[in-house]
């Protein structure tokens, strides 16, 4: 089994990772870009080599898209366009976005779309590039398969043989309905995080002790803003009605505590808490 992989960042480069060490892999092929992630990607032992694209569709079994979601749709299109090219109808291509829709969109009437399954690994950290690539980050993590009936057999049971390599759980939904709940458990709670960091940060202009105060919980809550805008402001905008929507919620319930706690309602503050509370019941 060859892997090629496009993009060899947190995502790519972490699957590579893992993929070789647990023996679904006897060789990664990577596309990069960039000289320095390039270099650190052979360095570091993510890919055997650095190829173009071409090259890494012709000599691979599996294609793994792994670029920001702005470029996404226009990368898998030139894999597709290779595969029907070349005839190469046994190979199959992945991508791993964060928002579907598009991307799907994009591909939806290809001659090879059969060759195509659209995945989302709901695992990562708030760092990027090769540097960052860590074994065991999908671990017990679910990953989404958007629109599988669009997907041939053959190639969806070679993509789920691949995950459950990573020990990903698989869950089947489709793009749109992807987009609506990664707005609610993942692209919400990275704009909440942005916007606490930057709340701290003009804070911390007038009040230079407000860093040292820092704990636990902070750090927790502001790791996501950690995150880098070029990953972050494609998904942010590629999904921005259902997060509209979404944001609409957070500050109905952002206003329900400013309004108790301006009128002093402590009742109204401990039925709040206490309903979020319930989230106990979900994650542990």
């Amino acid at each position: 089994m060859t892997l090629g992989i496009i993009g060899m960042g947190l995502i790519g480069g972490s699957m590579a990772l893992d993929l070789l060490r647990g023996g679904f892999a006897d060789a990664v092929l990577g596309v990069e870009q960039d000289s320095a992630a390039a270099a650190a990607a052979q360095r570091i032992g993510l890919c055997s080599e650095v190829v173009s694209l071409d090259e890494c569709v012709d000599r691979s079994d599996i294609v793994i898209v792994s670029v920001p979601v702005s470029a996404a749709p226009k990368v898998l299109r030139e894999v597709l366009d290779r595969f029907q090219a070349t005839g190469a109808t046994d190979k199959i291509a992945i991508d791993v976005c964060s928002t579907k829709e598009s991307i799907c969109a994009a591909v939806k009437y290809h001659p090879c779309r059969s060759q195509y399954v659209a995945t989302h690994p709901m695992a990562g950290t708030e760092y990027s590039g090769p540097w960052a690539a860590q074994p065991g980050i999908f671990d017990a993590k679910a990953c989404i398969f958007a629109d599988t009936e669009e997907s041939s057999p053959k190639a969806l049971h070679a993509v789920e043989d691949m995950y459950s390599a990573l020990n990903m759980r698989i869950i089947r939904m489709s793009a749109d309905a992807h987009d609506v709940h990664a707005a609610y458990v993942s692209h919400l709670s990275h704009i909440i995080s942005f916007a606490l960091a930057l709340t701290v940060l003009d804070k911390e202009k007038d009040d230079k002790h407000i860093f040292d105060l820092a704990s636990g919980g902070f750090s927790s809550t502001v790791r996501l803003a950690k995150s880098g805008a070029p990953m972050w402001v494609p998904i942010l905008m590629q999904n921005r009605e259902n997060l509209l929507r979404v944001m609409d919620t957070y500050m109905d319930f952002m206003e329900s505590f400013k309004d108790a706690l301006e009128s002093y309602d402590e009742d109204a503050v401990r039925e709040l808490v206490e309903g979020a509370n319930k989230i106990r019941k979900i994650i542990r």
